[in-house]
Parts: structure tokens; C-alpha cells; sequence
């Protein structure tokens, strides 16, 4: 399976990633690696993620890679991150991002 993000989820991950650079641009690219790294595995087991709690109903699972909360939905040949969110923040329903 493949791991694909939306415009959205990758322009939230890529502002995530920014705010870290102003500060540490070693411990942003750590943390880029760190969650890539994370991320791959869902291409081997894309139901390894819980429902999230927020939205049970609803067809996503997310995988936390701390401090962030990656909201995905499987496809038949792809792990489609929706969206990125610090854990401090209330999460949008996934079907709006």
C-alpha cells in the first residue's frame, strides 16, 4: 500500500514542521523523520491505527505520533492522510478537511 496525503493534511504537517524549524531546525528534521518513519508502517498494517474517538461513526482511524494525531482513511491501495493535528487542539470532523 501506498501512503498518500491530502493537500490539506500535507500543507498542516508541513506548518507543523515549519513552526518546530524556527526554533530547531535539527529536532525538525528528526521530527520529520520520526514521523515518516511511523507513517510507513501503516503501509503494512493500515488497520494497526484506533477509530477515532471523536468521530466513531465515521470511516477514519488516526495513528499518534506525539505531539500530532494522523487522521487516515484506507483505500484498497492507499493510506490517505487527511489531516494533521497538535494534541492540544479540538479536531475537525475528518469529512470536512
Amino acid at each position: 500500500m501506498k501512503i498518500l496525503f491530502t493537500g490539506f493534511a500535507e500543507s498542516q504537517f508541513i506548518e507543523y514542521l515549519e513552526y518546530i524549524k524556527k526554533d530547531n531546525p535539527d529536532a525538525a528534521e528528526k521530527m520529520r523523520d520520526k514521523i515518516l518513519s511511523a507513517l510507513k508502517r501503516l503501509a503494512t498494517f493500515p488497520e494497526s491505527g484506533r477509530v477515532v474517538p471523536e468521530y466513531p461513526d465515521l470511516p477514519y482511524r488516526e495513528v499518534i505520533i506525539k505531539p500530532c494525531r494522523f487522521f487516515y482513511r484506507i483505500t484498497n491501495d492507499a493510506v490517505i492522510i487527511v489531516a494533521v493535528w497538535h494534541s492540544s487542539q479540538i479536531p475537525n470532523d475528518p469529512d470536512t478537511c
